[in-house]
């Protein structure tokens, strides 16, 4: 059943759709009494009209919404009107993550932090004893911010029917009830575990291999198991090995152990992949610094290469009959010259409009840098011996102490 925009379902009021799914349409609502927005799902017919199921469900519910974490969405309670129930849950804002996948694969540095959130949620959760069971990116917001938050958390077994014992496929969320329509199973069977496609019983690590999968999707943009219904898409997930060509080195050790077909073999707790992505992301970090670094020497040379080029090119005019100027530069106590006798274009310069010497220098030792100055700053050096530069003491001469330049008709430094 679809509510209209005015709609009131006790103190709320909706306001707009937002979706549908397997498990109910999703809409917009005002809180009258707390004056804030939230997420109304509203059951569907079929599964309100089956006492026991409801029954159940609202005892899930109850432990659902004692489940706080910053990176879990959560459940305010249910609500009932005209025969119509809902569940009222926090209003998320932001991109789903199936959106941003759409766009492409997500480089690691910014996948790797929605990650680490999605893995502190689940954390969370199973400690609380709560297995998600249909964790995909359609349930993972991004907010503009960058906090992740994870929906629909433990609604897959609070909604199916009583489990059956042997192959069920009731075990998976979405092949219940309407959830049997042909786009909404081939959603979520794309994220199924082996054990739940084939309708064992399931614990934690059927998260874990569903965390595989959306990891795997966020860094190559595509689902790793695939297929042209839903029939070949759980045989693939059953039989199938993903593509490992697309996925960085770094990561396919940890996936692998994710997406481990028998659930003994596949890794048993998601806390255990933090040090994984934790250490992932700090490699990126330090290749990210020296690499600016990189850039940063090479801007330089390239600068220093380009005075040397410029220096011939400006030395080859004819000289101009010029009254000496003097300059006295304090470089400080710490800059080392790699000049002895006298400077040459290759280390220093001075722009065009007379303002800035650009030199290239060491500070305490370490590797010569490219330094710019501003020519109109006093020189605090108080010796007379700064006549010229011939007169400058050897033991003072590519020091640190103010370097004198000179310009005349036959020599411009």
């Amino acid at each position: 059943m679809s509510l209209s925009s005015g709609t009131r379902l006790g103190a709320y009021e909706i306001t707009s759709k937002l979706g549908a799914g397997g498990m109910g349409e999703v809409y917009r609502a005002t809180d009258s009494k707390l004056r804030r927005d939230v997420a109304i799902k509203v059951l569907p017919a079929a599964f309100t009209e089956d006492a026991d199921r409801l029954e159940r469900f609202e005892r899930e519910a109850q432990l659902l919404a004692q489940l706080h974490h910053p990176n879990i969405a959560s459940i305010f309670g249910l609500e009932e009107s005209g025969g119509t129930r809902a569940l009222v849950m926090e209003m998320v804002e932001g991109e789903d993550l199936s959106a941003r996948i759409a766009r492409g694969p997500v480089p690691i540095d910014e996948a790797l932090p929605i990650a680490r959130q999605i893995a502190e949620a689940l954390e969370a959760a199973h400690a609380a004893g709560i297995i998600h069971r249909d964790l995909k990116p359609a349930n993972v917001k991004v907010k503009a911010d960058g906090t992740v938050k994870v929906l629909d958390f433990g609604l897959a077994k609070a909604m199916e029917p009583t489990a059956l014992s042997g192959g069920n496929l009731a075990n998976s969320p979405t092949l219940t009830g309407r959830a049997t329509q042909l786009g909404m199973i081939m959603g979520t069977a794309a994220y199924m575990a082996p054990e739940q496609a084939r309708g064992s019983a399931v614990d934690k690590r059927v998260d874990i291999w569903a965390f595989g999968v959306v990891l795997y999707e966020m860094l190559t943009g595509k689902k790793p198991f695939v297929g042209e219904d839903v029939s070949t898409i759980l045989a693939a997930v059953i039989q199938a090995e993903p593509r490992w060509d697309g996925v960085p080195r770094s990561m396919q050790r940890l996936l692998r152990k994710c997406l481990e077909k028998d659930p003994r073999k596949r890794l048993r707790d998601i806390g255990d992949m933090w040090h994984v992505l934790d250490d992932e992301a700090a490699s990126i970090d330090k290749s990210s610094t020296s690499g600016n670094a990189g850039w940063i020497a090479a801007a330089a040379l390239a600068i220093v290469a380009g005075v040397a080029l410029w220096a011939p090119w400006r030395n080859s005019t004819p000289p101009v009959d010029r009254p000496l100027v003097r300059f006295d530069v304090d470089l400080g106590s710490e800059v080392a010259l790699p000049v002895l006798d006298r400077p040459t274009p290759s280390t220093f310069a001075i722009s065009p409009d007379g303002t800035r010497l650009v030199y290239v220098a060491s500070v305490s030792g370490a590797p010569p840098k490219l330094f710019t100055r501003r020519l109109a700053q006093r020189c605090p050096c108080t010796a007379r011996r700064c006549a010229s530069l011939r007169q400058w003491p050897a033991s003072r001469r590519g020091s640190s102490a103010c370097f004198p330049l000179f310009r005349s008709k036959d020599r411009r430094w």
